[in-house]
């Protein structure tokens, strides 16, 4: 007897979960039905929390599975060897790769080359924005470079915004400027619950680098 009340009561259950589900997806269905915009998104990956980056190349990895083409700086980075850089480059000239950060600033400790460096990728980033036959831009780290006034917000953020059809940007970096979050389609603040660092763990191949 046991067991065949456990089956009645599994039944009630099962049919109050679909009828449950069945409402659920209507309405899923009809705000997905609503959503008719297809255009070129501005994202940002900012906050403290760690990420930002490896979620833009995520995006880089999507992209690259619809056949398309992929363009990345790096704002900062570029001293140390990466194995996302690696295995990206096993998808030849549909990723356009330019490391040109000089480090981190406090390892520079020199201005005027923090700034030349940012000016020069920021030059590069802007080729891989007019260049037609890219779909997704990542630009890594360049919320450091704004943060530290080695390039003219206000000009970065006109020409992210004045970007040509259909192109994605992803801006990747701590302490986004309001002006920046202001003018993206999506932003994404990666909070820092718990950080192995504290703990004195050291950065790693395949974790940070």
């Amino acid at each position: 007897m046991a067991e065949i009340k456990d089956t009645i009561i599994d039944g009630k259950d099962a049919e109050r979960h679909r009828a449950k589900m069945a409402k659920r997806k209507a309405v899923q269905d009809a705000e997905v039905a609503g959503k008719t915009i297809e255009k070129g998104l501005l994202i940002v990956n900012t906050g403290p929390g760690k990420g930002k980056t490896t979620a833009a190349f995520g995006l880089a990895l999507r992209m690259l599975g619809y056949g398309k083409r992929v363009g990345v700086v790096q704002f900062i980075k570029g001293k140390w060897h990466t194995g996302e850089k690696d295995a990206f480059a096993a998808f030849g000239d549909r990723v356009v790769w330019h490391a040109m950060g000089e480090g981190f600033t406090w390892e520079t400790q020199d201005l005027k080359r923090d700034i030349a460096a940012a000016e020069a990728a920021w030059a590069r980033a802007l080729e891989l924005i007019a260049d037609p036959s890219i779909s997704l831009v990542v630009l890594d780290e360049l919320n450091i470079a704004l943060r530290y006034d080695y390039l003219d917000l206000e000009k970065v953020v006109a020409a992210l915004k004045a970007r040509r059809e259909g192109l994605h940007v992803v801006v990747t970096g701590r302490n986004a400027k309001p002006l920046l979050v202001e003018a993206a389609d999506l932003v994404t603040e990666m909070g820092l619950t718990k950080h192995h660092f504290s703990a004195g763990v050291k950065a790693q191949h395949g974790i940070e680098f």
